[in-house]
């Protein structure tokens, strides 16, 4: 690798490690308004749980006995495994139960299939099988992480609204998942070009749906269904109930209440 490309290629890894932090921070606003509200509303917690999956074989295959010069990535990974464990551990405390139940099955599975990749690449195969198997399983991963919004994507464009897909945080995969698609041109390797790549396909999208539904939050909307789904007490009844103790006193305010 020549003097110029290193520079470049540790560049864009420095700025992959910037956008991913960043990428990793972004939920902070929506774990926030969960923990004020001790609800997940209709927040999914499969993207966390897939960008966790991601984390430990990110840092795993940054691993200098598994793959050279991508130090940077096992940094990151390891910042964004521990920022995205909590964001887990919240959702499994305020989530309804068979959510939690989900989640934790989920979780298990992710844990499990770490654990026997990594036992398998560190006592049965060595070099360039190590890295073969390690980078396959990151690349997975990665995949499955920027693939997990979909159904959020689904959701914008059938709600026209724009409330449940923040837009920094489809901000951060662009400019995150560029950077390491960069980065992985410049070191030439292919586990972590052709994910990021994807993701960054994937973020662009997102970007045009935003600009396509910005102004449409559908915060009415929500409102009336968080209420009615989650409490049995939406604004329909609320309206019922006005109503029949206004036709009790009817001949006070000489009005009648309409449904």
């Amino acid at each position: 690798m020549s003097h110029v490309i290193k520079i470049l290629h540790t560049t864009f890894g420095l700025f992959g490690n910037v956008f991913g932090i960043l990428l990793f921070l972004a939920p902070l606003i929506t774990f926030k308004r969960i923990i004020m509200k001790r609800s997940t509303e209709k927040f999914s917690g499969v993207p966390y749980l897939m960008s966790l999956f991601n984390c430990l074989f990110s840092a795993w295959y940054g691993l200098a006995f598994v793959s050279r010069n991508n130090t940077l990535l096992t940094v990151l990974a390891s910042i964004g495994g521990g920022l995205e464990a909590i964001y887990v551990l919240i959702f499994l405390i305020f989530a309804p139960k068979r959510e939690k139940l989900k989640i934790s099955g989920i979780l298990f599975v992710v844990l499990s299939i770490f654990s026997m990749v990594a036992l398998v690449s560190v006592l049965t195969l060595h070099g360039n099988k190590r890295k073969l198997l390690c980078g396959l399983a990151f690349a997975i991963t990665c995949i499955m992480m920027f693939g997990a919004p979909l159904t959020v994507m689904r959701q914008v464009i059938k709600s026209k609204s724009v409330e449940y897909m923040p837009f920094f945080l489809s901000l951060s995969v662009f400019n995150s998942s560029t950077s390491w698609a960069i980065y992985g041109i410049l070191g030439k390797d292919p586990f972590i070009i052709v994910p990021n790549a994807i993701g960054t396909l994937l973020g662009s999208v997102q970007l045009i749906l935003y600009a396509i539904y910005r102004d449409n939050k559908g915060e009415g909307k929500k409102d009336e269904m968080n209420g009615s789904i989650e409490t049995g007490l939406g604004k329909p009844q609320e309206k019922k109930l006005d109503c029949i103790q206004n036709e009790i006193q009817k001949e006070k305010y000489g009005s009648k209440c309409i449904i």
